[in-house]
């Protein structure tokens, strides 16, 4: 009678890889990280001072009135040369950029202000009211 000996084979390396290191497929599948610039620029402070966008005066958006906002804001869009599209179009824009850009930093007051300094915009450029969404 003959006995086959067992043996146990242990499992060997693939030909592609080394051991210890990732196969290529899933090395290739690995994102590289972009570098982004230093934390402390914004993309919003780059784009407040590098862009096109129309030249306020300081501190327009801390007057005391939604009224007293638009109008510089219209003044300032109507006079700038800065700017690539029409006065109301840029005013709106620009107002809607600086409500964006505050996100939850804005007061609930302030947001409320700078809501209404678009209608009065509105107003003040001869265009229809927005329409309210329900």
């Amino acid at each position: 009678m003959r006995y086959a000996l067992m043996t146990i084979e242990k499992p060997r390396p693939s030909k592609t890889t080394a051991p210890g290191k990732p196969s290529p497929t899933r090395a290739g599948n690995v994102r590289k990280k972009a570098k982004r610039p230093p934390a402390t620029k914004k993309w919003s402070q780059r784009v407040n001072e590098t862009s096109d966008a129309m030249d306020l005066k300081d501190h327009v958006f801390k007057q005391g009135s939604a009224r007293a906002i638009a109008a510089s804001i219209k003044r300032s869009a109507e006079r700038s040369n800065r700017r690539k599209s029409p006065p109301y179009r840029a005013a709106i824009s620009m107002l809607t950029f600086y409500i964006n850009r505050g996100g939850k930093n804005i007061s609930a007051s302030q947001r409320r202000k700078l809501e209404r300094a678009k209608d009065e915009l509105r107003t003040l450029f001869g265009k229809p009211a927005a329409s309210v969404r329900a």
